[in-house]
């Protein structure tokens, strides 16, 4: 049994598990507004809070999450990319394509990430994403 290989499985398993908070966060966050929060900047990957402020990763994110989850890695970070009407939330996973649920089974960054121009604002490449219902990660 590798150590270094069980601590990446569950930094891993802690970022899917993130994603998926976040993802019913704006969910909620869609029916009470009508729209998904927007980017401040275009390289500024954090979600909006109703204020219009941006709110930072492990921050509050009042009153969807009281702490908007962060990556589990200070050297990675979540990104954040939205219209208003579609969203993709993005991680790096340590395992990258050994992971059954990253996008590609090489590691490379999601196809959305690329289109979206955020292939590697992760802090690796953003190999795993969830999104709205109406888009495709």
């Amino acid at each position: 049994m590798n150590p270094l290989a069980q601590i990446q499985k569950a930094q891993d398993a802690r970022r899917k598990g993130d994603l998926s908070q976040i993802q019913k966060a704006l969910e909620t966050y869609y029916n009470d507004v009508g729209k998904y929060p927007l980017n401040v900047f275009s390289s500024d990957y954090r979600i909006k809070g109703l204020d219009g402020n941006p709110v930072s990763w492990g921050g509050s994110w009042a009153p969807y999450m009281s702490k908007l989850p962060a990556d589990p890695s200070s050297s990675k970070n979540y990104v954040y990319v939205s219209s208003g009407q579609t969203y993709y939330i993005y991680a790096s996973l340590d395992r990258g394509g050994s992971d059954p649920q990253a996008c590609f089974s090489n590691g490379n960054a999601c196809s959305s990430a690329v289109t979206n121009n955020v292939s590697t604002a992760c802090g690796g490449n953003c190999n795993y994403g969830v999104s709205s219902p109406n888009a495709s990660p």
